[in-house]
């Protein structure tokens, strides 16, 4: 415990300490305004929109640009939300991105909930041994100092720069006082101009910011990729002005967008659209569309993956004993085998669920019964034709293909497959298989 004190971080603990305490006992004793509470929570967007469209997706990650009035209008913004400077801020975000779930990422999931919700704001980082920005992967993963990023390019705005000179007034003056000056002046409820639009507007804002660094990396889906923890939550979306399609954004970190479909709510991509609209902002950039179709569908294949490797299949032909037609037919003698597309089926056990009645499968027992099942008598369905070769117990000598990689014995001779139709060999359940590319399959790269 000792050793935590020197590391803590005093004005951001006396900030996220003092201003929801200060809001609770307001909402204990400042009596209920109207006007008050739609200000706060006009107000409210107004900081997070510094935070998301301002620190984030123009700062960090230079998603598009904007004119001078939106950059002071953000960078003020911003301010009031009273996370740090501009510069600050970006600076730990691109560590972020480029080290995320790693030692030197400085709120690197594996450190837990509480750490990456709050703990990173209030302890400043202890160094790390063995890490580095070349091995970000070894050493603790407790106390690490975060990697570096190049934040040369906010170094050299001047608009940025003010800002991060300048900080502690702006903030204070932005976060504090303009609330309780609006109320104030404007209806004469200046407590709840402080409590309310300042303290409780603020300890909302922090909480909210700071789920995206926390839940958003436990809580949700991974559409997009699923090698990291970012995720996507309608929760966090909500509060945080559409950041919680925190998934996208890891996987596209340079789209000016969090989510691409029309139902997703992300106010922040309309806010920076209404400005391109408007000559306030321009060169938004977008990730080209086929690639972002290409994660979903590695995604949903990965997720039928998964499910097909949980369903129970057919024996392969190799796995099948070859059978000729005189052993097929004296065993067809004792049990009900019924031979299908160069394949012998014991239905024995079926024929009594059999739609048709038993009557017709005991019948075709040591038979031929491919044109017959295939249309000839009836066109079975695509569930039957499955089922079906979940009965295979053989193959018929010289009846059906074999794979190259069979044992000599089972090699049939005489084979000619384009007797029998592939339709026919092949399932309609594994027409279309998911397999894993291999690095033998040069073909795939």
């Amino acid at each position: 415990m000792a050793a935590l004190v020197p590391r803590i971080r005093g004005f951001n603990l006396a900030v996220l300490v003092i201003t929801p305490a200060l809001g609770l006992y307001g909402l204990c004793t400042v009596p209920f305004n109207l006007a008050t509470t739609i200000f706060s929570a006009i107000f409210y967007v107004f900081s997070m929109l510094g935070i998301t469209a301002g620190y984030h997706r123009l700062y960090s990650h230079r998603a598009y640009s904007a004119s001078v009035p939106i950059q002071l209008f953000l960078l003020l913004a911003g301010a009031s939300a009273v996370q740090g400077s501009a510069l600050w801020w970006c600076r730990s975000h691109r560590s972020h991105h480029r080290y995320t779930d790693t030692p030197l990422d400085p709120y690197n999931s594996h450190r837990g909930l509480l750490y990456t919700h709050i703990g990173w704001m209030v302890l400043k980082p202890a160094p790390s041994p063995g890490s580095s920005e070349e091995n970000p992967g070894t050493g603790s993963r407790l106390d690490g100092k975060p990697g570096r990023s190049n934040d040369s390019d906010l170094r050299n705005d001047k608009l940025v720069m003010w800002q991060h000179v300048n900080y502690f007034p702006i903030a204070f003056f932005m976060g504090y006082f303009l609330p309780c000056l609006v109320a104030g002046w404007g209806w004469g409820d200046w407590r709840g101009g402080l409590y309310f639009a300042g303290m409780v507007r603020l300890t909302l804002v922090h909480h909210c910011t700071f789920c995206v660094n926390s839940l958003a990396h436990y809580l949700g889906t991974t559409p997009y990729d699923d090698k990291l923890s970012p995720r996507d939550h309608i929760i966090t979306a909500i509060v945080t002005l559409g950041e919680g399609h925190h998934n996208f954004h890891h996987q596209f970190p340079t789209d000016y967008r969090n989510a691409i479909k029309w139902y997703q709510w992300d106010p922040t991509k309309w806010f920076i659209w209404t400005c391109s609209k408007l000559g306030l902002a321009y060169h938004l950039k977008t990730f080209p569309s086929n690639e972002i179709k290409k994660g979903e569908l590695t995604m949903k294949m990965k997720q039928l993956k998964q499910e097909q490797d949980s369903l129970t299949w057919h024996k392969e032909v190799a796995d099948l004993p070859v059978v000729t037609w005189e052993h097929f037919q004296d065993q067809a003698k004792e049990r009900t085998l019924v031979l299908i597309a160069g394949f012998i089926h014991d239905c024995t056990a079926f024929a009594q669920n059999h739609p048709g009645g038993a009557m017709i499968v005991e019948k075709s027992s040591g038979k031929d019964m491919t044109a017959a099942f295939f249309g000839g008598i009836y066109s079975h369905s695509n569930a039957a034709h499955n089922l079906l070769s979940m009965m295979r117990v053989g193959v018929l000598e010289g009846g059906v293909e074999t794979t190259h990689d069979a044992p000599p014995e089972r090699v049939v001779a005489n084979l000619r497959p384009e007797d029998i139709n592939i339709d026919f060999r092949v399932p309609p359940a594994r027409k279309l298989m998911i397999v894993e590319a291999t690095k033998t399959q040069q073909d795939l790269q």
